[in-house]
């Protein structure tokens, strides 16, 4: 059981990384290739390798409970839970299964961390969702990662939401198919989502409107920048550095 597991684009230690796994997050096995894995993660089934000794079995009915199971997430950046003659390191965004008092179990093994976590709330408006955005910044970007040691666009919003109990595709191309379009930029509100295209029209990036012509996203480091209707403006660079192709907004009110 590890903190971060990197998932690549192939079975391979010279293959890209696409993604990562945090602790407490499940996944099933599609295939096998030498010392790799092809998973497909539970909650938003993306696909990737993982080398064969990061990964830790559980019987069927463990996956099944811990999937249908009240979410309970770590929030603080970093910090180790307690086990059975073992500590182990986790992150913000780690997921901690059965949690309660205190306690929680993955297989038979039982974990303690007695201060608070974050329980997914019982209503979600777009504060909660940018409080927890807004706690990433000043991250490093990290194509393919998910934790506050290294994040990209995407990952941030997908983890954003996902600790909201809202789950988004890993990929801003695919988080763009997800709700309702707005328009125009200046009709947005506080926590719409605005996607950016590349030069030949590709998805490309992704980031949360604050408001008050202000986006929080990640590029080189979880910041915040301008954003109208052309895309977002770099007062650092003095330029635009990404174009708006849409905005979204997740959630209704």
């Amino acid at each position: 059981m590890q903190a971060v597991v990197s998932v690549h684009e192939l079975p391979s230690w010279k293959s890209r990384m696409i993604n990562q796994l945090l602790f407490g997050e499940l996944f099933t096995v599609k295939a096998e290739k030498d010392d790799w894995l092809l998973i497909e993660t539970a909650d938003d089934h993306f696909e990737g390798w993982i080398y064969r000794i990061e990964a830790t079995q559980t019987d069927e009915s463990f996956y099944t409970d811990a999937v249908n199971s009240a979410k309970h997430f770590f929030y603080s950046l970093s910090g180790r839970i307690k086990g059975e003659k073992v500590m182990i390191p986790v992150t913000k965004g780690a997921q901690f299964p059965f949690w309660k008092d205190g306690t929680f179990k993955i297989n038979n093994h039982t974990f303690y961390y007695y201060k608070s976590v974050h329980p997914v709330p019982g209503k979600v408006t777009y504060g909660s969702i940018i409080d927890v955005a807004k706690s990433y910044l000043g991250t490093s970007f990290l194509c393919g990662g998910r934790s506050p040691f290294g994040i990209d666009g995407p990952g941030l919003i997908q983890i954003a939401f996902k600790m909201n109990g809202i789950g988004l595709p890993r990929s801003a191309a695919k988080q763009m198919e997800h709700g309702e379009q707005i328009l125009f930029v200046e009709a947005a509100k506080q926590g719409d989502l605005a996607f950016f295209e590349d030069n030949e029209g590709n998805i490309n990036h992704v980031g949360i409107i604050l408001g008050d012509g202000k986006i929080l996203h990640s590029w080189g480091k979880v910041r915040i920048d301008s954003i109208d209707h052309q895309g977002v403006f770099n007062k650092e660079a003095g330029r635009y550095t990404h174009h708006l192709r849409v905005v979204k907004r997740i959630i209704s009110g």
